[in-house]
């Protein structure tokens, strides 16, 4: 059955979203981080998370894919967010890459 996951229909509900900014600011630990990013989403009554992706090795960049969702009928209204992640365990070789949408944006970190 795993086999066959990437197979599978995508979801109707679950869309990668645009981003107006993503930083990675030091954790409480040091040499810890957390990713923060913010933009505008498209509908008031969509939750906004961070989801990074799975490898098999270490990447340079680490991708963390900015994911909308939706929960029954979308209300047509912009609304600002702002969501973080813990970067503990998913950092690549230079950095993490935020991917959007629209575009993707590099951080590099120690």
């Amino acid at each position: 059955m795993a086999e066959n996951y990437t197979d599978r229909p995508a979801p109707e509900s679950v869309r990668i979203i645009d981003f107006d900014e993503a930083k990675a600011v030091p954790g409480i630990v040091p040499g810890t981080f957390i990713l923060v990013v913010n933009g505008v989403m498209p509908y008031l009554n969509m939750t906004v998370r961070l989801s990074p992706l799975v490898y098999i090795q270490r990447p340079d960049y680490w991708g963390i894919e900015v994911v909308g969702s939706l929960h029954g009928v979308g209300l047509p209204a912009t609304a600002p967010y702002t969501v973080s992640l813990p970067l503990d365990g998913i950092l690549g070789a230079r950095g993490i890459e935020v991917i959007g949408a629209n575009r993707t944006e590099r951080i590099d970190l120690p």
